[in-house]
């Protein structure tokens, strides 16, 4: 069957992730990060949030906007397999998929209604870019989606790279108090690709304004410095998983 079906974004995203590089590789390890989600015009209508709240969780239908590509692979390079071992791309969460899909589970905190954009939906947990285009929003009901006992294959739990991190109390001052955890939980989750270990070599990351340089050896991150500037030009490989 050739067909072809067309979706429209109903909204977007709106946090601190300007770039790929330091984006959490999964929804849910780092709640201190909140994101808001807004909606497009044509479909700002109190109606179809109507129930919402009752909810503590819900899924996000989304576009890797950033992946989008003319063709596709069967298989793909995990990163937290090292960058070199090839798994079928369906037995991944690549961005680098036939139709560029993402779905993420994130926790809602609030329907926050505003002036300009009427309700907003704030959500903590995602692992979206800033601006990117989301498709649906569903639910999670926890009967039918939570599956105790289900098998996770090559997928690594974020406890086993979690970093320590180093930052100077001047340099995380240059940040907004309310978003100084979701900094440090985005660098705990390691942000770097799992094939470079060079502990002489200073990645950058965009976070909000501000870029943050670190370097890491062995289980330390350091932060080296921070400072303001919207967009970050060094060029990092941030492949998720």
């Amino acid at each position: 069957m050739d067909k072809a079906f067309l979706i429209r974004p109903i909204a977007h995203i709106e946090n601190d992730y300007r770039e790929k590089f330091g984006i959490p590789r999964q929804s849910g390890i780092v709640p201190e990060q909140l994101s808001r989600i807004i909606f497009e015009p044509e479909y700002r209508n109190d109606e179809a949030l109507r129930g919402i709240e009752g909810f503590s969780h819900l899924w996000l239908i989304w576009q890797f906007s950033e992946a989008v590509r003319g063709g596709w692979s069967p298989t793909v390079r995990p990163p937290r397999l090292g960058g070199n071992t090839r798994v079928g791309v369906f037995a991944s969460r690549s961005p680098f998929r036939p139709n560029s899909l993402g779905l993420s589970c994130v926790k809602l905190c609030e329907v926050k209604k505003t002036a300009e954009n009427g309700s907003v939906l704030v959500v903590s947990g995602a692992d979206l870019m800033n601006g990117t285009p989301v498709f649906d929003i569903k639910p999670y009901v926890p009967y039918a989606d939570c599956c105790p006992d289900a098998a996770d294959g090559f997928s690594v739990d974020p406890a086993d790279y979690s970093l320590r991190v180093n930052c100077p109390a001047q340099l995380l001052g240059l940040i907004e108090p309310a978003k100084r955890g979701a900094l440090l939980g985005a660098l705990r989750c390691d942000p770097r690709p799992s094939y470079q270990h060079d502990p002489e070599r200073v990645y950058k990351m965009t976070f909000g304004s501000h870029t943050v340089c670190f370097s890491v050896d062995g289980n330390d991150l350091t932060v080296t410095d921070i400072f303001p500037e919207p967009r970050c030009t060094a060029a990092n490989d941030n492949s998720r998983t």
